[in-house]
């Protein structure tokens, strides 16, 4: 039936990714302009992607919200792409992060490992605002780290490379300090992403420098951001990507109601949801880590997500194709 409503909760799958959808807010800043030299690559995303995004917190919290691939799958024209998540809070490009009970070299290299497995055609890497409060002291080892990551990358998966740069910090109301000073330093972080960016021949998606018009970002602590900031993140985001179909020829995106946008958005969170405990589940260390001699038996359960999220993004998928006939002007900026 033409425009009916992702129905994934009638399925095993839309049962249980209902119970573990959550929402959460996204990490973000209002934009400093930085200069830095212009990667001559723009960045695309086509209905054959299978797209790896990787990068700490605001990242991650998107498994949460889901505002920015909703954003992103609308201006497909009814078409769609995979997304994996595999951001993780507070981690850098040295994966300091995703150690657990390991050094963080572990959970670096079972990073490369699991991308390698999703079968990536691109990889977005969003990373330089943590390393930031090094400040310039710092900015050397960060980008020679950062290098090495996306060589690491590209030589396990032949995915292509796409940066993201951080935003800045917003100066917000109350107890919270002026972030001109750190933003300062993260202005230099931001043109040495550019500058790797061009001497990788690499796309960048700037999201550090000012949009012209637009007031800051809306958030509640000058890190994290509000809902409406969250979705005009998105949108700054999306305005740097060509959107193409498998020839190449540039869609239109959906024009859907704000509602049509939100059923949407609840069904992301839902996959995203489902694929965060295939990747992350409770109780890892009893059954991949080191206490897996007790329970190690039940690690044959964590694959039997895979169905589940397949069985939710099909859905998506058909409810997208569904709303084709609602498109607008093309979605390249």
């Amino acid at each position: 039936m033409p425009n009916a409503p992702i129905c994934f909760w009638r399925t095993s799958a839309g049962v249980l990714a209902f119970l573990l959808v959550v929402g959460f807010l996204a990490q973000a800043s209002v934009a400093v302009a930085a200069e830095a030299p212009v990667s001559s690559q723009q960045a695309t995303l086509s209905s054959t992607d299978r797209l790896v995004w990787i990068g700490p917190t605001w990242v991650e919290q998107d498994v949460r919200t889901g505002a920015m691939e909703a954003e992103l799958q609308s201006r497909l024209g009814g078409e769609t792409f995979v997304l994996r998540n595999l951001g993780w809070s507070g981690d850098t490009v040295w994966a300091e992060s995703r150690g657990i009970f390991d050094p963080p070299a572990a959970g670096y290299s079972r990073m490369l490992e699991l991308a390698k497995e999703l079968k990536p055609t691109t990889i977005w890497l969003s990373y330089g605002a943590n390393e930031s409060w090094a400040g310039p002291a710092g900015l050397e080892k960060f980008v020679s780290q950062y290098k090495k990551l996306a060589h690491d990358l590209t030589s396990s998966t032949g995915a292509r490379i796409v940066f993201v740069t951080p935003f800045a910090f917003v100066h917000s109301q109350g107890q919270y300090r002026d972030p001109s000073s750190q933003n300062g330093h993260l202005a230099l972080y931001v043109e040495a992403i550019h500058k790797l960016a061009a001497e990788q021949q690499a796309p960048v998606m700037d999201l550090f420098a000012e949009v012209k018009g637009e007031p800051p970002l809306e958030s509640m602590n000058g890190i994290h951001l509000e809902p409406e900031g969250e979705r005009r993140l998105a949108r700054r985001l999306a305005d740097q990507i060509q959107f193409v179909n498998a020839e190449g020829q540039a869609l239109k995106g959906l024009k859907l109601t704000k509602a049509e946008q939100e059923e949407l958005r609840k069904a992301i969170v839902a996959k995203n949801t489902l694929f965060f405990h295939r990747w992350r589940p409770q109780n890892i260390t009893y059954l991949t880590g080191f206490r897996k001699h007790e329970q190690g038996n039940n690690a044959v359960e964590i694959a039997q997500f895979d169905p589940l999220v397949d069985e939710v993004e099909k859905a998506i998928a058909a409810w997208l194709k569904s709303h084709q006939t609602k498109t607008t002007s093309p979605a390249t900026n």
